[in-house]
């Protein structure tokens, strides 16, 4: 038995230490962990008549906890709506370029979102985000 303690000793140390890190713990490891703390959209406010085609190319930039503290163009899932609810008026596809649809008018929010490295998910499956936002006219 005596030969068995030290081996059960590291077995439970191990078991521990992956509770923790799976399951979250009091101690945060995200200083560990390169995670997003913010994202900027340029342009920040746009007019589509004023754009070729009425087609108005968002680049978001990424800002992180370590380096590369910048990272531009970041990768993001891209998105509108019009007065907190989504919408139709405006498309926006994977890479961040814009147009209003056919008789669009007004001002709408343009976002980009990225996923963060967190403990944080909610019963309906929503996680931790980053996200930038910009404004587009439409004419």
């Amino acid at each position: 038995m005596e030969k068995l303690r030290f081996p059960l000793f590291l077995f439970a140390l191990a078991g521990a230490a992956m509770f923790a890190w799976c399951c979250g713990s009091s101690t945060s490891i995200s200083g560990l962990i390169r995670q997003p703390q913010s994202i900027n959209l340029s342009p920040a406010t746009a007019d589509a008549q004023n754009y070729p085609d009425g087609q108005v190319q968002f680049i978001a930039t990424g800002h992180y906890n370590t380096a590369p503290y910048t990272v531009s163009p970041q990768s993001a899932t891209w998105g509108a709506c019009y007065q907190n609810a989504t919408t139709t008026a405006v498309s926006v596809t994977n890479g961040g370029l814009a147009q209003c649809a056919h008789g669009a008018s007004g001002t709408y929010t343009i976002f980009a979102f990225v996923m963060t490295n967190c403990n944080a998910i909610t019963a309906c499956g929503g996680g931790c985000t980053v996200v930038g936002t910009a404004q587009l006219t439409c004419p």
